[in-house]
């Protein structure tokens, strides 16, 4: 089963994408949806609005398989291959009674308060790494703008990075920040979605600026209200057939899946 990790500077509709393919693939394959993103807003875009503790606040559980409390002073030891195989079922939740979707919110460390190198940090990357080499689903990750969950022996199990765009340089500098920190860590195949476009001239500028970049395009979504409308009523876009950006979308899951056969 592929792989997948869907990156972009915030606020261009990542989570929208990745939540709402997590939900299209659900219908044929086991997927584990897997929330990576500091804003933590996929469970929302799959129309789940309990409330769910990410795996980095976890206290309990960081000290139970790292050894430290969260926070630990610099120099107090801990393992740095902590046991996580259990975990993706143990604390998933499941999206639909068959099992079909699950969704998995790992959350971040603040770094400013506890370093890059902690027990929190230490579970969530050894998590990591199980989820993408060892787990047999389709797997989803809805991830920050850049890297940072993912190691380089984990980034090379990463089948498909997707980079999602939107009209204008800030989007598609952030673009090409994350393309250069993929290759780095071994990411070989690097696609763009472009979102929310308006008209032909907002598409052919964004996908001139990706082709000088090197980056190509995968599909692109329309700038649609129903989106906003999915947002303001707290409902996945699966829900609305009708949605122009849902019908892209699907054409971008069937190109994925295109891609993942002739692998």
């Amino acid at each position: 089963m592929m792989k997948i990790a869907i990156t972009g500077k915030g606020g261009v509709g990542k989570t929208t994408l990745s939540g709402t393919l997590a939900c299209l693939l659900s219908q044929t394959y086991k997927v584990f949806a897997i929330d990576a993103d500091p804003d933590m807003n996929l469970a929302s875009s799959l129309g789940i609005h309990s409330r769910i503790t990410p795996i980095s606040k976890m206290r309990d559980l960081i000290k139970e398989r790292t050894g430290a409390e969260p926070g630990s002073s610099f120099g107090e030891v801990f393992k740095i291959n902590p046991k996580t195989s259990d975990l993706p079922e143990s604390l998933s939740i499941n999206y639909d009674e068959k099992g079909m979707l699950k969704l998995l919110v790992m959350g971040t460390v603040d770094k400013g308060g506890e370093g890059c190198v902690c027990p929190a940090s230490v579970l969530l990357k050894a998590l990591m790494r199980n989820i993408i080499l060892k787990k047999d689903e389709m797997i989803i990750l809805d991830m920050e703008a850049g890297v940072e969950h993912l190691g380089r022996k984990t980034a090379e199990a990463v089948d498909l990075m997707i980079i999602v765009v939107e009209p204008g340089l800030k989007s598609l500098e952030t673009a090409e920040r994350i393309k250069r920190l993929a290759n780095d860590i071994g990411i070989e195949e690097i696609l763009c979605v472009v979102n929310k476009v308006s008209n032909l001239e907002e598409e052919e500028f964004v996908k001139a600026k990706l082709d000088e970049l090197g980056i190509g395009v995968i599909g692109t979504i329309p700038r649609d209200p129903i989106v906003v409308k999915s947002d303001m009523e707290g409902k996945a876009l699966v829900d609305y057939p009708k949605s122009e950006a849902l019908k892209s979308i699907q054409k971008i899951s069937a190109k994925i899946l295109e891609i993942g056969s002739s692998e």
